[in-house]
């Protein structure tokens, strides 16, 4: 059973929140639609501008930024015009990632390289300049990064994938110490299986019907279930958490 979409508690009110890769069906868009719902001015940005704007209509008050995060010029450009719009960042969501299957047998340094550059680079770029940015308003912020449960367990096809994702908890780690001392928090979550119309697409039901298998609660999770726990971890709420990596799953190491 799903529980009931909880309404909003202002946990985010007054703060500006930007979030990558929030054109699509998935986790993005709905941590941006919660971020609006607990009070905050959003920004989310994609590499695809028609979906993004499309995205944006649908969201209703938000800004867009189009940002290609293996682009360092881009991710600076998204960073300088939400500050432009809104005056400061509060919360960077490390969301954009690329995913793929494929034997390590047959794949390229092309595919690997490709999976690395958007899933665990593109969120350092993004990390260091919203790390930049909260150092120059004084201090403060948080990031929030997408990991998944994969950079901890074996799946066959997924050799980039898991590894860009464990990079991804590591890059959370070890930035949050480098963060401390200018009072920023960074943590990750780890989803297994969130399901939304383009994951059913591209995933075969056998595969769905094995992660889902997995799960103590016998489903997969809801989009906005994962966003909750990333609001959560943006808001003052977790004021004392930092470096942590949260399984949005039973699966944990």
């Amino acid at each position: 059973m799903i529980p009931t979409y909880p309404p909003g508690h202002d946990l985010l009110r007054g703060k500006v929140v930007v979030v990558t890769a929030a054109a699509g069906t998935g986790i993005g868009s709905a941590v941006a639609k919660r971020c609006l719902e607990e009070g905050a001015q959003v920004v989310i940005s994609d590499w695809h501008e028609r979906r993004l704007k499309e995205k944006a209509a649908e969201l209703g008050d938000v800004h867009a930024i189009p940002c290609d995060v293996t682009q360092e010029d881009q991710v600076q450009a998204l960073l300088d015009g939400a500050v432009e719009q809104f005056g400061r960042l509060d919360v960077m969501v490390n969301n954009a990632g690329l995913g793929g299957t494929k034997s390590v047998i047959d794949m390229t340094d092309e595919e690997w390289s490709r999976v690395l550059d958007i899933t665990l680079n593109g969120t350092f770029r993004c990390t260091r300049a919203a790390l930049k940015q909260f150092v120059a308003q004084g201090g403060g912020g948080a990031i929030v990064n997408n990991a998944s449960v994969i950079g901890w367990r074996a799946q066959a096809g997924q050799a980039h994938y898991a590894a860009a994702k464990a990079g991804v908890m590591a890059l959370t780690r070890c930035s949050a110490l480098d963060a401390a001392e200018h009072g920023v928090r960074i943590n990750a979550v780890a989803p297994s299986l969130a399901m939304h119309p383009f994951l059913a697409k591209v995933t075969s039901d056998e595969l769905l019907d094995d992660l889902t298998k997995r799960e103590a609660f016998g489903r997969a999770a809801e989009p906005w279930e994962v966003a909750n726990v990333m609001v959560f971890l943006a808001s003052d709420y977790a004021s004392y958490l930092t470096g942590e990596v949260v399984s949005v799953s039973s699966q944990h190491p």
